[in-house]
């Protein structure tokens, strides 16, 4: 059998289990803070983030992995390994993907770069799955169909924190941000084939809670899939109230609660929520 190289990207929320898994290797993204780079969750948490933002004279940036990075991972995991599977954050989200697939040309090892088309956490699902699959026997090829598969029944519904972080990174115009901010107005933010695009508008934060998790429940009824993933900036609190109130309805449901990292608070803001699942992980 091939050994197996896992990489991905630190935008993924890796549990206690991928933490210490020896085959699995981490890639950061870079926050940069008034011109100083931080390296995504080695130098910088999301809590140490949401600490810093009002402090900043400019903007928060962030900055994808280069192609160096990515090659000299490669190299290095080449000597140890016949094949590397690196599952990323969304394409449409990031230029991740494009480096990796850059460095990918450039080394001698196969190496197969799999859009996740999400972010967090539901990728980190993704590559256990992967891992499953490969452990029961199945090809390389076998497991990437299949998590195609799984990947293309996910659905991912967020409440956007600060509004004022889309509008100050370029996400949000100044009318959308002025009439957001006037008319208490949520947009409920959905992940589409690895896009963001904007589900339904709601009239107060507590509303639009309420419609995510009709999304939720309707979904659950007709699929019975058996995860979802409590997404969340940096008030867990928040995060604890749905996992109440789900657990509560459907107990059969295994329920994740999982910060999201620096790069993405840099555009969410500390008040995020949202969540994710997948329809065919059963």
């Amino acid at each position: 059998m091939a050994k197996i190289a896992w990489v991905t990207d630190s935008t993924a929320y890796l549990d206690e289990e991928l933490k210490i898994h020896p085959d699995l290797y981490t890639i950061p993204l870079t926050v940069i803070l008034d011109g100083e780079e931080y390296a995504d969750g080695l130098d910088l948490t999301s809590k140490q983030l949401f600490g810093r933002l009002k402090e900043l004279k400019s903007p928060p940036l962030t900055s994808q992995p280069s192609i160096g990075s990515f090659h000299s991972l490669y190299e290095k995991l080449a000597k140890n390994y016949d094949r590397i599977i690196t599952v990323l954050i969304s394409g449409k989200l990031s230029g991740t993907v494009s480096s990796s697939n850059q460095a990918a040309a450039l080394v001698d090892i196969p190496v197969v770069t799999f859009d996740s088309q999400i972010l967090t956490y539901p990728m980190s699902a993704l590559i256990k799955k992967g891992m499953e699959l490969v452990s029961e026997g199945h090809s390389i090829e076998s497991m990437l169909e299949q998590l195609e598969q799984i990947r293309n029944t996910g659905e991912t519904y967020v409440l956007v924190g600060s509004l004022e972080q889309l509008h100050r990174g370029g996400r949000m115009t100044g009318l959308q941000f002025f009439l957001g901010s006037m008319l208490n107005v949520k947009p409920i933010i959905s992940i589409e084939n690895g896009a963001l695009s904007v589900k339904e508008k709601i009239r107060g934060e507590k509303k639009a809670k309420e419609k995510i998790l009709d999304y939720f429940r309707a979904s659950y009824e007709q699929n019975q899939f058996k995860e979802v993933y409590i997404l969340y900036g940096l008030h867990e609190d928040q995060a604890k109230e749905w996992e109440m109130k789900i657990q509560s309805q459907f107990p059969k449901v295994k329920i994740v609660c999982c910060p999201l990292g620096a790069v993405i608070g840099v555009h969410a803001g500390e008040n995020t929520i949202g969540i994710s699942w997948f329809n065919a992980l059963k």
